[in-house]
């Protein structure tokens, strides 16, 4: 069974910085493109960045110059670099691996991110 499973969620003041990481198990993670989601209370779930196979990126025009994603395919582990947090990152953030031509999609169970005073 596909497993995704988030860590580094917190409670932070704003402009904290923190680091979420998703460890994926039984799928070959080099051949997926990872990405972190997040929704908000009462929101749609939203992308926050991607990162294809090839190190390709995307970001969410709300969090380009503050979040960094990156991967280590060894560790079969994605991460999410947050910086200058602001109140409005207040969300769950969701881990997913998505292999466009397979047509499979995997979700990790969320984590939650605070920012507060």
């Amino acid at each position: 069974q596909v497993q995704l499973v988030e860590s580094g969620g917190g409670l932070v003041q704003p402009g904290a910085s923190l680091r979420l990481s998703c460890a994926a198990s039984r799928i070959i993670f080099s051949a997926y493109t990872m990405g972190w989601y997040r929704q908000a209370t009462g929101k749609q779930r939203e992308l926050v960045a991607t990162i294809t196979s090839g190190r390709t990126t995307n970001y969410a025009e709300s969090v380009k110059g503050r979040f960094t994603i990156s991967r280590d395919n060894a560790k079969n582990t994605v991460y999410l670099q947050m910086n200058s947090l602001k109140f409005e990152d207040t969300a769950v953030y969701y881990c997913n691996a998505k292999h466009s031509a397979l047509s499979i999609n995997y979700w990790g169970q969320g984590t939650q991110v605070t920012v507060s005073s």
